[in-house]
């Protein structure tokens, strides 16, 4: 930071400066641990497989704060939603997930924390009613919930921690024109550098190509092959 600055004139002589006055920072030593083997998490073979939530607090200017709730595809690391507000009970959760049903669908299990809001009364309601399974991590083991602990730092790091926030409204304004650019345009390596929205339609778009050919009449299904193989 000196030299940008320019006021690095003999790199020597600073540093017998900054020896003398005491300026080094001393850095605690860590203990060093038993090496252990880290087991990568599953990666489900299919979109709508599996779910993870989560929650990520912040506060706005006025220091009330407020959570949010992410919801992440561990296939395709898609955004389906996420709730904005000072309190999300399990009834809200259960609510909109409702929601999703009817806009995207559901997965066959969601991974949660045995935080009040998953173990709670309205949540195992739901989850029998919809027949969605409902996975906890165990105690003290984020890593096991790991696809939305991943989502969780690069929204704090681009999202929560860029902006500040006005008001309730503005938090969810900024939030959903970021999740709107992170299922969009933003670029993951775990799916080669593509966006969650363009993985899936590189994905699923062949599938469910198979799968409309597959219900037609016998007929039209020979004429589709036949026109497949009439083209240039």
């Amino acid at each position: 930071m000196l030299r940008r600055e320019g006021l690095v004139v003999n790199h020597k002589r600073t540093y017998r400066l900054y020896t003398e006055h005491g300026l080094q920072v001393r850095t605690k030593k860590r203990r060093k641990l038993p090496r252990r083997d880290r087991v990568a998490p599953q990666v489900p073979d299919r979109p709508m497989q599996r779910w993870s939530l989560d929650f990520v607090g912040d506060q706005l200017a006025d220091c009330r704060r407020f959570r949010v709730l992410n919801i992440v595809d561990d296939h395709s690391r898609f955004c389906p939603g996420q709730i904005v507000d000072v309190s999300i009970p399990g009834a809200r959760v259960a609510r909109f997930l409702d929601d999703l049903a009817l806009r995207v669908g559901l997965p066959k299990e969601i991974i949660l924390d045995n935080g009040p809001e998953g173990t709670s009364k309205a949540m195992f309601d739901w989850s029998e009613r919809t027949g969605v399974r409902l996975r906890f991590i165990e105690p003290g083991k984020p890593v096991q919930n790991a696809f939305v602990e991943s989502f969780n730092g690069k929204f704090r790091d681009e999202c929560l921690n860029l902006h500040w926030f006005r008001s309730l409204r503005h938090a969810r304004d900024e939030i959903g024109q970021w999740r709107n650019h992170y299922n969009t345009k933003r670029p993951h390596s775990a799916l080669g550098y593509l966006s969650p929205k363009e993985f899936l339609m590189k994905t699923t778009a062949p599938a469910l190509q198979t799968l409309a050919v597959s219900t037609l009449p016998l007929n039209t299904q020979t004429q589709t092959e036949e026109s497949r193989s009439n083209r240039p």
